[in-house]
């Protein structure tokens, strides 16, 4: 189950529950039979605009919340728990905000009202056969002619296709100048010339209707380009950690229900009479999910992920998420902020475990300034920053040797775990087989 986080207050709590009693009225009952047909029913959508679950972040002068991103996190969370793929973050954390951050006035208060009440469904149409997420290389053309473009071309995989009312449509307006010709065209899914293809059937996310779009000739007023013209590259790399941090948040939510579904059914499904919990090499490999094999005695899913989802969170609020910046990392105070919860880390950075049969100290005092101590010995093993010039080569192989050196124990340690386990899994084979003869 999904657990309450400090990075949520009061009123995100109430929130959760109102998203969890909606999904409970109106998703669970049908979520088997849009699994199979591959959408959900139209009628979905103007329920969840209805019970407030669409475009929270949506300023309140065109109708919306004006919440921030933490509502729509509750959303994605609770949506990639209840294992559906329906497509109300794409509408809420990805369309709007284009609208939101490049549209014009009227092109805000034409679609924003409709996209929260779930009267309009939005999708974004960027990849093309034969291109696919590669950006610069799309071959849909939006011409102009007269006080009009004409689009033409074809996308595919795209998230709530069948039942998009509004297409943001990636073009390139001056083909010649590559990515920087690119532009974000809004297309009216009535306007001639448009058609919808297959609803394309996938190994996975079967609820979402991922579709073929093609573009025939048609026309739209230049009205319809979202922002600047030629701008559009620009404005998908601006929008691009959201939707990443989108992605991760209904991943890791998913991967949670998938951790307790395994736990419930390793403990309820019954073999020789036990459960299969009680089974040594269930038990080692659902100790290794919750642990990853660390010492840090840590739920992979509940500890780490979560923890850089809040501090990515507190970033985005402070407007600090953006894809260039994120390359670099954390700075050392968030890095402080994300490494305590999730290694279990008191306030000064330390966290003293059993590994082995030795007592071991980690102090974690920076992104690039980790020591390992046995406590045994006094010996410590500390970790060093790369070297910044990639030519210095003394450095990189001191680097190296003290990747290498605080490396070696915990790898030792490890293989002395998988020996111990191979053993116990080799002791249960044998004593299985003797149980058979018996019988």
């Amino acid at each position: 189950m999904l657990r309450s986080r400090e990075i949520y207050d009061g009123d995100h709590e109430m929130f959760r529950d109102s998203v969890r009693k909606f999904f409970d009225r109106e998703l669970h009952p049908h979520a088997e039979r849009w699994e199979q047909e591959g959408k959900v029913d139209r009628s979905f959508w103007n329920k969840s605009g209805e019970a407030g679950l669409l475009c929270p972040t949506v300023p309140e002068e065109f109708g919306g919340p004006g919440l921030d991103f933490r509502f729509n996190a509750v959303v994605a969370e609770e949506l990639g728990y209840a294992g559906s793929s329906a497509g109300l973050t794409l509408q809420s954390d990805i369309c709007a905000d284009y609208l939101v951050a490049y549209g014009s006035k009227e092109q805000q208060t034409t679609w924003l009202p409709k996209l929260i009440s779930g009267e309009a469904v939005a999708a974004i149409a960027m990849t093309e056969p034969g291109t696919g997420s590669d950006l610069q290389g799309i071959r849909t053309t939006a011409k102009k002619d007269g006080n009009h473009y004409v689009v033409n071309g074809q996308k595919t995989y795209i998230t709530n296709g069948q039942h998009a009312d509004l297409i943001i449509v990636v073009a390139k307006t001056e083909p010649e100048r590559g990515a920087k010709g690119t532009s974000l065209i809004l297309v009216e899914a009535d306007r001639p010339g448009f058609a919808r293809g297959r609803n394309l059937d996938k190994i996975g996310q079967h609820t979402a209707d991922t579709s073929e779009l093609f573009f025939d000739n048609v026309r739209v007023p230049m009205t319809n380009c979202l922002g600047k013209e030629n701008e559009g590259f620009i404005y998908l790399m601006s929008q691009l950690p959201q939707e990443r941090l989108s992605i991760a948040v209904s991943a890791q939510a998913s991967a949670q229900r998938a951790f307790d579904i395994t736990v419930d059914y390793v403990r309820e499904r019954k073999a020789w009479r036990d459960a299969s919990m009680q089974f040594t090499s269930i038990k080692y490999a659902m100790d290794v999910l919750v642990h990853m094999g660390t010492p840090y005695s840590m739920s992979i899913v509940e500890g780490l992920t979560q923890s850089l989802h809040d501090e990515s969170y507190r970033r985005h609020a402070r407007g600090l998420l953006t894809a260039w910046r994120d390359q670099r990392g954390f700075d050392e105070e968030e890095f402080g902020d994300f490494a305590v919860p999730a290694f279990g880390l008191n306030e000064r950075g330390r966290r003293v475990f059993d590994y082995g049969k030795r007592e071991v100290q980690l102090d974690v005092k920076g992104r690039n300034d980790i020591e390992l101590t046995d406590l045994s010995t006094g010996k410590t093993y500390k970790s060093m920053p790369p070297a910044k010039k990639s030519d210095d080569r003394d450095q990189v192989k001191i680097a190296k040797d003290q990747y290498n050196v605080i490396k070696k124990p915990l790898a030792a340690t490890f293989a002395k775990q998988n020996i111990r386990m191979e053993r116990a899994m080799n002791h249960r084979r044998a004593w299985t087989h003797d149980r058979w003869r018996e019988h």
